[in-house]
């Protein structure tokens, strides 16, 4: 079951954060074909938002394919992100948290480690980009 929460100081609009929650746990795993989603009444009570926020962000994940509404039933996963095995997800998160410890005793703070993440994220997109393009060409 995954446990939404919404960042009041974001700029993302909380329906959005609660969309990117799920996807990000059907990518890493945390989620599967057939989990249920919390119930919109429960997620208003633990996020103190609007049920129509809720409301939102379930039907864009049912338009997009993620989700499915069953009438009277909840809300179930229906689709998939990612195909990484799931070991090796286990493995690669120990290894994050632990270089997160470092990054937090050199002081880093969360909008650092994002932005050092991005910046490593776009160094690597790069030369996979151009390798496409080549083996278009």
């Amino acid at each position: 079951m995954i446990n939404f929460h919404v960042d009041r100081s974001s700029s993302v609009p909380a329906y959005a954060q609660l969309v990117r929650q799920v996807r990000e746990a059907l990518r890493i795993g945390t989620l599967r074909p057939g989990d249920q989603l919390p119930t919109v009444r429960s997620v208003v009570t633990a996020c103190t938002v609007n049920p129509t926020t809720v409301l939102k962000a379930y039907r864009e994940l049912e338009l997009s394919g993620l989700v499915e509404a069953r009438q009277g039933a909840g809300t179930f996963v229906s689709g998939t992100l990612g195909h990484a095995d799931p070991h090796v997800m286990a493995r690669l998160c120990g290894s994050l948290a632990r270089w997160l410890g470092q990054a937090r005793e050199a002081g880093l703070e969360d909008e650092d480690v994002q932005a050092l993440l991005a910046s490593v994220i776009a160094a690597n997109a790069a030369p996979a980009r151009r390798e496409n393009a080549e083996g278009a060409a």
